[in-house]
This record gives structure tokens, C-alpha cells and sequence, in this order.
């Protein structure tokens, strides 16, 4: 397993819709580990491949943050939501690609839904709380969407030239 580096907002690939993945080979079994790494490291509750450079839909995500509850890495390949809930939930959202900004996002509170596993069986399961935000929220990268997107032009106008400027530092070194 490695760290793979995460893409910083504003990157075109962030902006991308990302393409089916055809079979589960041994790269897609460790660009699932990497991501996993990677995400616990960042620290992270979701990953999608997008946010590091590949236009793969998959993502991984483990939203248990209760000490002494064991973790629950989940990998979700071709995700897509079957259901969703009326009731909403809004949480403050944030995202490795867009570090130290913050936003309230209003999702619905319960999603269904089905994927591809490691092992090449279908998974259905519903998600509430964290779970269906964070699932939501990685599905949005997988169409090109960041969760900034949600907001008004204005704030999301600012976040993104806040990033702008933070990737322009990081170049200078």
C-alpha cells in the first residue's frame, strides 16, 4: 500500500465524469487499498478515485469515528443510489480536496445504495446519517461534482480562488 497524493481544488480532473470500471482487476484491488491509506492518513472519512487523478468510479469511505468501534472500511465500485429519503439532514461538510473549507450541505437523510465489492458481488445496503452524506458526497465526485458545487456562486466563487491561491503558494514552494 501507498499514499497516493490528493488532488487540490480547482484541478479539471475534479471536474470530470468518471467512467464505469469494466472488471476488477489487481490495479483496482490496490488503487482501493492506496485509497484507503491515503484516506485514514489525510484524515478522511471518504475517498473517491477522481481525488487522485483517476477517472474510475470508485470510491472508499469509513464514517466510524466512535473510539473503541472497530473501523468499517468500505470499497464501493459503479455506486448508484436506488433510493433516497424526504426527510433531509444538513451537515457541515468538508473535502481533501478542498482543505479547511467548510459548508453546510443539505442531502437527503437516507440514500439505498447498490454497488460493485472487491470480490464482484453486488451490494445493497441503506445508509443514514454520516454514512448517506459521505456516500452522497463521494458519488457527486464520481460525476464532477465537489460539494462547494451545492452553495451559492458567491461563497463557492470564494473557496475557489481561496484554492486557487493556496495551490499558487504551494507551487512557489
Amino acid at each position: 500500500m501507498s499514499l497516493r497524493p490528493i488532488l487540490i481544488h480547482p484541478d479539471p480532473r475534479l471536474k470530470k465524469r468518471c467512467a464505469p470500471v469494466e472488471s476488477i482487476t489487481p490495479e483496482i484491488g490496490k488503487l482501493a487499498e492506496d485509497m484507503l491509506e491515503t484516506m485514514y492518513d489525510a484524515p478522511g472519512v471518504g475517498l473517491a478515485a477522481p481525488q487522485v487523478g483517476v477517472l474510475a468510479r470508485l470510491f472508499v469511505m469509513d464514517c466510524v469515528k466512535e473510539e473503541g468501534v472497530a473501523p468499517r472500511p468500505m470499497v464501493l465500485i459503479n455506486p448508484e443510489i436506488v433510493s433516497t429519503s424526504d426527510e433531509v439532514n444538513t451537515y457541515e461538510e468538508g473535502c481533501l480536496s478542498i482543505p479547511e473549507h467548510y459548508a453546510e450541505v443539505t442531502r437527503p437523510a437516507r440514500v439505498v445504495m447498490r454497488w460493485t465489492g472487491l470480490d464482484g458481488a453486488r451490494q445493497e445496503e441503506e445508509f443514514d446519517g454520516l454514512w448517506a452524506t459521505c456516500a452522497q458526497h463521494e458519488l457527486d465526485h464520481l460525476d464532477g461534482r465537489l460539494f462547494i458545487d451545492h452553495l451559492g456562486a458567491i461563497k463557492r466563487g470564494m473557496i475557489t480562488r481561496k484554492m486557487a491561491k493556496l495551490k499558487r503558494e504551494k507551487a512557489r514552494g
